[in-house]
C-alpha cells in the first residue's frame, strides 16, 4: 500500500473512519473538507479531532471546487494516490438543488482530475454509488449492467464522475477505481440517514416517518466493510474498474424497522409517506468482482452492525 495518500471529504462519514484505519497502518494522510452546511460541521469537527492529534495527519479545509487550493495542497504533499469522498450527497436534496450537485460533484471532480495531471499524479480512487443503477431490474446489481437512466441529479452526478475518470484513464493513463457504495451505515453515518434517524427517533419516543408501504428494500454495507474495500482498492489498484462495495443482501424498511425495535427495546410509531422522487425500488450488489479484485470480504451481517450501532447510540445519551 502507498505510504502517502490524500484524501478529499476527509472530515465525512466515510472519509474520517478511513483516516482513522489507514493513520493506525502508519500512513501519511493529508486530508481536506469544505464542512459542506448539509449537516452541522460540529459533527465533522468531532469525526477528526482524535486524527488531529496524530503527527501523520495533516488536515486543510477547502473546496475541490478550488484548483488552485487543490494544486497547493498536492505540491505540498506528493501524495502517491488519492481517495475522492468529497461530494455533496443526498438523492433528495439532489433535486431540489441540482447545480450545485453537478457543480461539486462533477466539476470538483473534474477540477482534481487536471491538477493530478499537471501534477504527474495518476492514481485515484473515486467514491460512486448504488444509485446510479437507478430502478435497474436485473439483480443483484452488477457492474456490467445498463446504468444510461439514472432517477436523479445526485445519481447523475455520480455516473458523470465516473464518466471523467475513464476519460482520463484513456486519454493520460491514470490508474482509477471507481467504487460504488451501498448505504453506507455504522459509527458517523450522517444524521439524514435511514438507520440513524430512525434509530434516534426510536429512542426518543418519536415518530418515524416511512415513504412508501415499507417494501423498499436496501442493501445496508457497515462501514468496516467499506473501509476494508476502499484499502483493498488501495492495494490492488490498476488500470480502470468499476466495483460495488455491498453486502449483497437487500433488507426491506420495514425489516430495518424491526431490526431497529429488536435492539433499541422500543415500539416504533410510524407515519406512513408517499414514495419520493428519486428514490428507487431496491439495492442489491453483486460483488463477485469486488472479491475478485480487491479481496473484498464483508464481514457485518445486519443484525450485528445495527445491535452495535444502536448500542453506541445509547452510550452516547
Amino acid at each position: 500500500m502507498p505510504d502517502r495518500i490524500f484524501i478529499t471529504g476527509a472530515a465525512g462519514f466515510i472519509g474520517s473512519n478511513l483516516v482513522d484505519s489507514l493513520l493506525t497502518a502508519g500512513k501519511q494522510i493529508m486530508g481536506i473538507d469544505n464542512f459542506d452546511p448539509f449537516y452541522n460541521r460540529v459533527i465533522k469537527e468531532n469525526n477528526i479531532k482524535d486524527a488531529l492529534k496524530n503527527p501523520r495527519f495533516s488536515f486543510i479545509e477547502g473546496d475541490v471546487r478550488d484548483p488552485i487550493f487543490i494544486d497547493d495542497c498536492l505540491t505540498k504533499f506528493r501524495p502517491e494516490i488519492i481517495v475522492h469522498l468529497a461530494a455533496k450527497a443526498g438523492v433528495r436534496p439532489s433535486i431540489v438543488n441540482p447545480l450545485e450537485y453537478f457543480d461539486v460533484n462533477v466539476i470538483g471532480t473534474l477540477n482534481l482530475l487536471e491538477v493530478m495531471k499537471k501534477s504527474d499524479i495518476k492514481k485515484m480512487i473515486f467514491a460512486s454509488s448504488s444509485s446510479v443503477y437507478g430502478n435497474n431490474t436485473k439483480f443483484p446489481f452488477s457492474e456490467s449492467d445498463n446504468v444510461d437512466y439514472p432517477i436523479s441529479p445526485y445519481a447523475a452526478s455520480k455516473k458523470a464522475g465516473e464518466l471523467l475518470c475513464h476519460t482520463y484513464h484513456h486519454l493520460y493513463k491514470f490508474d482509477i477505481f471507481c467504487l460504488r457504495f451501498f448505504t453506507v451505515y455504522g459509527p458517523r453515518q450522517r444524521p439524514d440517514l435511514a438507520i440513524n434517524k430512525f434509530t434516534r427517533a426510536l429512542l426518543n419516543e418519536e415518530d418515524i416517518f416511512l415513504y412508501g408501504d415499507g417494501s423498499t428494500s436496501r442493501d445496508y454495507t457497515h462501514i468496516d466493510d467499506i473501509i476494508l474495500g476502499i484499502k483493498g482498492a488501495i492495494d490492488n489498484l490498476k488500470d480502470y474498474e468499476i466495483i460495488n462495495l455491498g453486502e449483497s443482501n437487500g433488507i426491506s424498511l420495514i425489516n430495518l424497522v424491526s431490526i431497529l425495535e429488536k435492539y433499541s427495546k422500543r415500539k416504533a410509531k410510524l407515519t406512513y409517506l408517499p414514495m419520493q422522487e428519486g428514490d428507487v425500488i431496491l439495492t442489491f450488489a453483486d460483488i463477485s468482482k469486488a472479491k475478485k479484485l480487491v479481496n473484498y470480504m464483508p464481514k457485518m451481517d445486519i443484525e450485528t452492525g445495527i445491535k452495535n450501532y444502536v448500542n453506541g447510540l445509547k452510550d452516547k445519551k
